[in-house]
């Protein structure tokens, strides 16, 4: 926990974040590329996965997630606040460092693709929702309860700590043909002249 004015904290922990997310979030589909442009449309494709994939299979709808569990951290974080994209089309953040939110524009939790779940790791006031997440170890059970009353399982398989200027844009978004999970909160040292943190935790999931 740092001293320092609520508002400003609030803001140093958020701005990390979407920084190390810019440009995570999908753009929207592209047009079709007209005859001929194949060499171009590879390129993007090779340049911008999560954008250029087309999937051909189709998968039932499931519920929204309303409630996040992991047991080996005693975390039960609800309700998930929807997030969507700022301004600067980075990955929005909670406005709240107790409270975990769902990219509301990717997928759902229990989809294909991989749902992607937010949160701080501290605040002025204390502990963030996501404090522990790098404690985190590959086989732990992840829990997302849905708005249907449902819950999807999901196991740890494993966790990366990377700087934000070199953010996995294509590990965390790209889409995958099984359900899967990402857990992104800040990590490494706090940076007092930056007022942030210098890190990115991502836990990565896939379903029980």
């Amino acid at each position: 926990m740092h001293a320092a004015v609520r508002a400003a904290m609030l803001a140093a922990l958020a701005v990390p974040v979407a920084t190390g997310l810019a440009g995570a979030a999908p753009s929207p589909a592209a047009e079709p590329a007209p005859p001929g442009a194949a060499p171009a449309v590879a390129t993007a494709a090779a340049r911008h996965p999560a954008q250029a994939f087309r999937s051909t299979r189709t998968y039932a709808a499931v519920a929204a997630p309303v409630r996040l569990r992991i047991p080996a951290l005693r975390l039960s974080a609800a309700p998930l606040q929807h997030l969507g994209r700022g301004p600067d089309g980075t990955v929005a953040v909670p406005d709240r460092a107790d409270v975990a939110g769902w990219y509301a524009a990717g997928p759902r939790p229990g989809q294909a693709g991989p749902a992607v779940l937010l949160g701080h790791v501290d605040s002025e006031e204390g502990p963030g929702v996501f404090l522990h997440l790098s404690r985190l170890r590959p086989g732990a059970a992840v829990h997302v309860d849905r708005a249907d009353g449902t819950t999807v399982t999901f196991r740890v398989t494993g966790v990366r700590q990377v700087p934000k200027g070199r953010f996995p844009t294509d590990l965390v978004y790209a889409p995958t043909l099984l359900p899967a999970l990402r857990l992104v909160t800040c990590g490494g040292a706090f940076d007092r002249t930056r007022g942030s943190y210098r890190d990115n935790v991502i836990v990565l999931a896939d379903r029980a």
